[in-house]
């Protein structure tokens, strides 16, 4: 029997990631698999459940609750965006959750890992209206028991990993610009950027000049958000394009930003952060480069020295 690759007709695709068919199928080649939420995990004793934010477009989040040490006990809350290129993995995928209770557990923090809609079925910019909707009602949120009991709206941080560290980039902009503020007040207290998934036109730092046009970042844009306005010089994607909101409003007093040595974005990630500081912007940011390591190490090999290392470090940012 003909395999399902064979006999339906490709309409396009980006490698390794995904296909897209004719038919509107899409086949996802990249992705750890789906896990469902655990009342109390074995290795950190961290309890995770998923909640529906909205029905329509379709929103949801798995919160992750790590073992309280009182009743009552009151805790900082992490809204995270996971990483994907806009178009993989999810709240609910095995690498996620994993990473998310270790998180939970040695920050002693309350994650909200938001599951926002993916392209090519729902092309940017619709991840970053998930994304800003969710933040909306998580502070907004008065029945959600978690958040309510032990959420501390007062040590409130948003954050994520490559493209859900650019969603989180999107949301403070929006919150510093004086135009949208967060219900009941809410301020947020820090970023947490992890490999942070930017790029433009024209190579920076030590990027090669040859090959630019056909980087991985450069095609993923392309494919998530093939009517972007300006392409891949889009204020979303590029933060210094002509423009784009400047740096000096960004809506937090601290970011932590992480860059890895071997990874395609580590130059934007300290292009950014020297942007930042240049902009104006009146708070604390720091950049941590680990070095020989890869694009989102920690999420696939938490066990190793260095993966523990930034563990540890985002742990004391998210007091």
């Amino acid at each position: 029997m003909a395999s399902l690759t064979t006999t339906k007709e490709i309409d396009r695709e980006l490698p390794p990631l995904l296909r897209v068919y004719k038919d509107g199928s899409v086949e996802r080649f990249l992705g750890s698999s789906y896990v469902p939420p655990s009342e109390q995990d074995p290795d950190t004793g961290v309890s995770s459940k998923d909640i529906v934010i909205s029905e329509n477009p379709k929103i949801s989040a798995r919160l992750f609750l790590p073992k309280l040490e009182e009743q009552h006990q009151k805790l900082p809350i992490l809204v995270y965006y996971h990483g994907g290129a806009f178009c993989l993995e999810s709240a609910f995928s095995f690498l996620h959750q994993r990473y998310l209770n270790i998180i939970a557990s040695h920050a002693k923090v309350l994650v909200v890992s938001i599951e926002y809609r993916l392209a090519p079925e729902h092309p940017l910019p619709a991840a970053y209206e998930d994304g800003w909707y969710a933040l909306n009602w998580i502070t907004s949120s008065k029945s959600e028991p978690w958040l309510m009991n032990h959420g501390d709206f007062n040590r409130f941080y948003i954050g994520g990993d490559t493209s859900g560290a650019n969603i989180a980039h999107y949301a403070l902009l929006r919150v510093g610009g004086g135009v949208d503020q967060l219900p009941n007040k809410v301020k947020i207290s820090g970023a947490l950027l992890a490999f942070p998934l930017f790029w433009s036109s024209k190579p920076i730092l030590n990027e090669p000049v040859e090959g630019h046009e056909e980087s991985s970042a450069m095609q993923v844009w392309k494919f998530v958000y093939p009517d972007a306005p300006g392409g891949i010089d889009n204020p979303l994607i590029n933060p210094l394009a002509a423009g784009a909101p400047s740096l000096k409003d960004l809506g937090c007093p601290k970011i932590l930003i992480f860059v890895a040595g071997k990874d395609e974005l580590r130059d934007r990630g300290v292009w950014y952060c020297d942007a930042v500081k240049k902009s104006g912007w009146n708070g604390d940011v720091e950049l941590i480069e680990v070095e020989g390591e890869e694009h989102c190490f920690q999420i696939y090999h938490p066990e190793t020295h260095n993966s523990k290392n930034m563990i540890s470090r985002i742990a004391s940012f998210l007091v």
